[in-house]
């Protein structure tokens, strides 16, 4: 279970969901460092002291940070690289805004919220890699952009969170095809349905009992997080789907 030893890990939206097990999957895998992003207070603080008792005590700097703030996200970036000693293996972007529940049709929706959705799930993830880009250089690196079937095909009511993910495909594979030469892998993971409080908000009628819980889809994300991935970039991948570690092998 050491898959990550020494590695210095970001993982935003880490206050619950995905993020949350993300969080302590990395622990698990011996990460040196993790820092958990996320806006609440209170769920992050619970966040980072379940990661600080894993095995082997990896070194936990919670950040409280709304990323819709450019300010903010400048805050994250220095407050990591001055913990980490200029040094970062790995960020997953994973925070998302869902926008407003119900969700509208796009000729309902306010552009506010449109822009709040993009702002979250679209322009931090863009900001971040900008910011911490040296330093994944250095190490030669792992970025993973989290991302949804929205993000592919077109759901009427899933306007804004599925355009923001359609674009933070098209991020992933520019930044990917422009860091290739630096050795610095961009991938996105789908990660399917997942009983999170988000899912839950966007299907209200849907089944939780038949969602993925967010801790059984980690493997993959473990894995283009360590360097049993070094020559995989640019690729999307679903965490759900039978076959993804044969993907990864020929990606």
């Amino acid at each position: 279970m050491d898959r990550l030893k020494g590695k210095q890990t970001v993982v935003t939206g880490a206050s619950r969901g995905l993020g949350r097990a993300l969080a302590l999957a990395f622990a698990r895998e011996g990460a040196a460092g993790i820092a958990p992003v996320a806006r609440s207070g209170r769920a992050l603080e619970e966040v980072a002291a379940a990661v600080a008792r894993a095995p082997g005590a990896p070194r936990v700097i919670a950040i409280e940070a709304d990323l819709r703030r450019a300010a903010d996200v400048e805050r994250v970036a220095a407050t990591v690289l001055a913990h980490t000693g200029g040094r970062l293996d790995v960020l997953v972007n994973n925070a998302s805004a869902l926008g407003p529940v119900p969700m509208p049709l796009l000729v309902d929706t306010p552009a506010d919220a449109f822009r709040s959705v993009l702002e979250t799930n679209l322009i931090a993830p863009f900001l971040l890699i900008q910011k911490l880009l040296p330093a994944l250089v250095a190490s030669r690196g792992s970025v993973i952009n989290v991302t949804r079937d929205a993000g592919v095909t077109g759901y009427a009511g899933w306007g804004a969170y599925g355009i923001s993910k359609s674009g933070l495909e098209g991020l992933t594979r520019t930044w990917a095809a422009e860091l290739t030469e630096a050795g610095v892998r961009v991938n996105a993971v789908d990660p399917g349905d997942m009983d999170t409080d988000m899912h839950r908000a966007a299907e209200p009628d849907g089944d939780p009992g038949a969602w993925a819980r967010p801790e059984d889809v980690t493997d993959v994300f473990v894995h283009l997080a360590s360097d049993a991935s070094r020559d995989t970039t640019g690729g999307r991948f679903q965490t759900q789907e039978e076959g993804w570690g044969q993907a990864l092998e020929t990606a």
